[in-house]
């Protein structure tokens, strides 16, 4: 450990990357520490003498960082979680706590859980703000570099959503999957066999952070692949489709039963194998060294159960 090097290294240093790496503006940077521009570019100046690293190059009117800075993003968020949990050694009062809270999750996932995060925030944080992205705007890598906090999402519970050990995933709702067709589909009066699912068109769901669905992995191991027509970005997407065709669509039970845009559609239990399924919550390790984010953890654990 060269002891003499970090002591150069101070947490306004790593702080002032921190943000930079997420607004990628010297101004927004600026803004967020309420310090001037001028003091942002004199501190990534000395870090950039420091690490030996432009950090940062300029193409046109953006700021983009250098493979080193992005490399280095999860480390420096993993050390300013870990002094944030040393300074907040007093405790957490959510009535008084006015930072802000970051979460990622599929659009069509929203309406399920809206209800929620709104009682969690105006009931017991009045003065915090919450911010929800989708997920394909803020992925995995999101929460490694402390973009996000949380990332909630369904997923196969037998498929493995990612590699890195960093991440945690935690189940808070077990689901069921089922297929939604229109209220005028031949299928309707019928009870649903394998043949009849692998006969008509599919619609699919991209996601390209998670690997090919374990249902997917059944039908072609001991039946055939099925026929995808047409795939959208979201559950939302896929079921206004389906109202407007004869395409089936595989999707959450929990989901089909509360979302507005499968209202209408028939539902049926899916004639074969397709595993476990749920809702889940993932967070980087160290986030929950935060009293802050400790807490709403606990509230949506409790809030869904």
């Amino acid at each position: 450990m060269d002891l003499i090097q970090l002591s150069r290294i101070s947490l306004k240093h790593l702080t002032t990357l921190h943000v930079m790496l997420s607004t990628h503006s010297v101004t927004e940077t600026a803004h967020v520490l309420c310090v001037s521009p001028s003091s942002v570019s004199k501190t990534l100046a000395q870090l950039r003498s420091l690490l030996g690293d432009e950090l940062f190059y300029r193409d046109g009117t953006h700021l983009i960082p250098t493979s080193f800075a992005v490399k280095a993003e999860p480390t420096v968020h993993s050390i300013l979680g870990s002094m944030n949990a040393l300074l907040q050694q007093e405790g957490f009062d959510p009535a008084h706590y006015t930072g802000a809270f970051r979460l990622a999750m599929r659009e069509s996932s929203f309406e399920m859980f809206a209800s929620m995060f709104s009682h969690i925030i105006s009931s017991y944080a009045p003065n915090a703000s919450l911010s929800i992205y989708s997920k394909e705007q803020f992925g995995f890598e999101a929460l490694l570099s402390g973009q996000v906090d949380f990332i909630l999402l369904p997923h196969d519970k037998s498929q493995p959503p990612t590699n890195d050990k960093d991440l945690v995933w935690e189940t808070i709702l077990e689901d069921d999957m089922v297929c939604l067709m229109n209220a005028s589909h031949p299928l309707v009066n019928t009870d649903l066999t394998i043949s009849d699912y692998l006969k008509y068109k599919h619609i699919g769901i991209f996601d390209k952070a998670l690997n090919q669905p374990y249902f997917e992995h059944i039908l072609k191991q001991h039946h055939q692949p099925r026929s995808v027509a047409i795939s959208v970005a979201d559950f939302g997407s896929a079921a206004v489709l389906c109202q407007q065709s004869d395409f089936l669509f595989t999707c959450s039970k929990q989901w089909a039963t509360m979302a507005l845009q499968a209202k209408g559609l028939v539902r049926k239990p899916l004639p074969f194998d397709y595993g476990e399924v749920a809702y889940s919550l993932v967070w980087h390790k160290p986030s929950l060294n935060d009293q802050a984010m400790n807490w709403l953890y606990q509230q949506i654990k409790q809030s869904v159960n």
